[in-house]
């Protein structure tokens, strides 16, 4: 479990991340090809660059739903902003990819509106970046069934008053 909640100028953001083996380019390709991305998110349609919109699926939900992201940000092999509209809301997204001593650091960051669904968010994060984990190492997929209700617990403290769980405040991304 790594998600912790970063309190900024701008808002509350979650922050869940993984290291993996590779390069930050391949890492980048796992995040931004089509291809790629259906291993362990669902696959998109569209033309990919910065300020168009695409349509992306969720493979790995009930019905498999899809729904409109807008590229907000696209800073290769570095940053991806995410604007997305689903059939609920609309929410912001920034994936943040940088070079490690030991590979790659993806840092998933969910720019949060309010707290209210916090504890299933975070359960959610998690199982996505461990398909995407599974998907690059070749090992089973995890269930969702693993995290949910297991973690909810860690991610709602998280989002106390009393700031137990919370990270220190960092300048917004």
């Amino acid at each position: 479990m790594s998600g912790e909640l970063i309190r900024t100028a701008l808002g509350d953001e979650l922050v869940v991340g993984r290291t993996f083996r590779g390069s930050p380019e391949d890492v980048w390709a796992s995040i931004t090809e089509s291809e790629r991305t259906a291993r362990w998110f669902g696959p998109w349609e569209g033309v990919g660059g910065q300020g168009n919109t695409i349509r992306v699926q969720m493979l790995f939900e009930e019905g498999e739903p899809w729904f409109d992201a807008r590229i907000e940000t696209c800073d290769p092999p570095r940053r991806l902003g995410l604007s997305v509209l689903d059939e609920n809301e609309s929410w912001r997204i920034d994936l943040l990819v940088s070079a490690v001593a030991d590979g790659t650091r993806l840092r998933l960051v969910h720019h949060l509106r309010n707290l209210d669904a916090i504890g299933e968010m975070g359960p959610g994060w998690e199982y996505y970046l461990d398909l995407l984990v599974a998907a690059r190492d070749g090992t089973p997929q995890p269930t969702f069934d693993d995290y949910y209700p297991r973690l909810k617990p860690h991610y709602e403290a998280l989002a106390r008053p009393d700031g137990v769980g919370q990270g220190v405040e960092e300048p917004g991304v």
